[in-house]
């Protein structure tokens, strides 16, 4: 039994495209093949202006699915791309044309865990760090904790706190938020941000209290990692209110989220943001307006009588 090919593909795609909807002369559409769980179909028919034309019902292109599924099944030369072509017939009452191109595109192959581009992202910010002080791992949560793919909560393999000594005091700083996305192959520093914590009030902080604020450090991570674009509503409210406190933190209740001014660069695609984290008690929030996003202006005034940001 031969396997079945592009032509074959063509030929049984024709009988839908041809199905046209009213004033559509020609149809493109782009598919990848499943990838690390994900997979996706772009395109559509159009004028003779080039614009889209809807179509009636876009379940009859789910064939597009089922032959490249045929395809992949088909025994041919391997492939995780798929471009459709379809041209309507220049006479009525005939047949269009239908093109189909498979290809392996090694851009879209999920990265694993061993992939060079997150030691690559832990260098960059270990560099960024080193230059402002000694820095030590506090808390590691790395391999050990990954998927397949190399994913931790953070959906990269890195989830660590990092303790930097520096000349202006002691802080901590996540090491992994800005990290790729493992299994996926999106041009994307993660969460495209790293939080850091030096909020110990006066002195050098203990032991103890490192331990304990590495701790909550890493679990806001987790939060940041679930909400992804973080940074964004960051940069837009100037700060947020972005979670409460556990009783191990008393009397600080809840946890401000603002921007640092500072940003990682070098990263493998460009720089991420430091985020800087600020307990609060609850008396200094208490004036916010429950309706309003973030309570961000409880968060800029808190921080404001700080002395840590403005209004």
């Amino acid at each position: 039994m031969s396997a079945y090919s592009p032509d074959d593909a063509a030929r049984d795609l024709l009988v839908i495209l041809d199905r046209a909807p009213k004033g559509a002369i020609g149809g493109d559409w782009h598919a990848t093949t499943l990838q690390a769980g994900h997979s996706s179909r772009t395109g559509g028919y159009r004028d003779r202006q080039g614009q889209h034309v809807e179509e009636a019902s876009i379940r009859d292109l789910d064939i597009i699915d089922d032959v490249i599924e045929r395809l992949a099944e088909g025994g041919g030369e391997p492939f995780n791309a798929v471009s459709i072509t379809w041209t309507k017939a220049r006479l009525p009452f005939g047949r269009g044309t239908v093109a189909v191109e498979t290809r392996f595109d090694a851009a879209l192959v999920p990265r694993g865990p061993d992939d060079p581009i997150f030691e690559a992202a832990a260098t960059a910010r270990r560099r960024f760090w080193t230059d402002r002080g000694a820095t030590d791992v506090r808390i590691v949560a790395d391999r050990g904790q990954a998927n397949g793919y190399g994913q931790t909560t953070w959906f990269g393999p890195h989830r660590r706190a990092l303790i930097v000594r520096q000349p202006g005091g002691t802080l901590l700083a996540t090491d992994g938020l800005s990290t790729p996305w493992a299994g996926i192959t999106e041009r994307e520093n993660g969460v495209e941000c790293e939080l850091v914590f030096s909020d110990w009030g006066d002195g050098d902080p203990s032991p103890e209290a490192v331990d304990l604020w590495a701790g909550v450090l890493i679990g806001i991570g987790d939060l940041v990692a679930d909400g992804y674009r973080v940074r964004r509503d960051v940069e837009t409210h100037g700060a947020i209110l972005f979670c409460r406190l556990g009783p191990e933190c008393l009397p600080m209740t809840r946890m401000i989220l603002s921007l640092d001014g500072r940003a990682i660069d070098g990263l493998p695609f460009g720089s991420a943001a430091l985020l800087r984290a600020t307990p609060v008690a609850e008396d200094e929030v208490a004036d916010g307006d429950p309706e309003e996003p973030w309570a961000a202006t409880a968060a800029r005034k808190a921080l404001r009588r700080r002395g840590a940001g403005s209004d």
